[in-house]
């Protein structure tokens, strides 16, 4: 199972944001959006060996979970406008309660976050776990699983902040980064994906 897992800081809880404005009230949601759809999306098909959460952070009192299941995934199209009413469409709907997880649509699941610790420490628990950070060590020498087994932690268009930084060094997960220049979390997904693919293959064919 590939597993991503993203920091969301600005899209409201609530899911009170307009289409119009993903970039402004929707919190950068375009690009939580785009990092969905690089996720799952493939040519003519989507990835079901592939889970992302999205830790939504906006308001510390009542952050939530959007936990999408690629397995069950349906109604997910390419453009960065649908993927967005999907997401919206979930917060909404679940709003009056926040205290139980929902499955909104298939594959879309949402519910209330514990504290960013217990949720990035249950995450890190499964093997295979790193961070992605301009400070890490290079993607190619990574320790990526060679069958593409792999969590990755990324942030949204904001670095990580002290708090969250401080968190994620405890917990000591191995640091990856992906490149000499800084990238898109919708493109750092991109990357990973493909370099999984290629250790997939590779595993594959040199298999008996």
């Amino acid at each position: 199972m590939r597993r991503f897992l993203l920091l969301v800081h600005r899209v409201p809880v609530d899911g009170e944001f307009t289409l119009n404005d993903l970039a402004g009230s929707g919190g950068r949601m375009d690009e939580v959006a785009s990092v969905v759809g690089a996720a799952f999306v493939v040519s003519n098909a989507l990835r079901r060996d592939t889970s992302l959460t999205l830790l939504l952070l906006q308001d510390p009192t009542r952050a939530r979970r959007i936990r999408m299941e690629g397995a069950r995934l349906k109604f997910l199209n390419p453009d960065e406008r649908s993927t967005a009413a999907l997401l919206k469409n979930a917060l909404v709907r679940t709003w009056t309660r926040p205290e139980v997880e929902m499955e909104t649509t298939p594959g879309i699941f949402v519910g209330p976050s514990g504290s960013l610790e217990e949720e990035l420490r249950a995450f890190a628990a499964l093997p295979g776990t790193c961070w992605a950070t301009e400070e890490g060590s290079p993607l190619r020498a990574s320790p990526l699983g060679p069958t593409g087994e792999a969590g990755i932690v990324l942030s949204d268009p904001w670095d990580p902040s002290v708090e969250e930084r401080a968190v994620l060094e405890r917990l000591g997960l191995p640091k990856i980064a992906l490149g000499p220049r800084s990238l898109r979390a919708s493109q750092c997904v991109v990357v990973l994906q493909n370099e999984m693919d290629l250790r997939e293959a590779a595993s594959s064919s040199s298999s008996p």
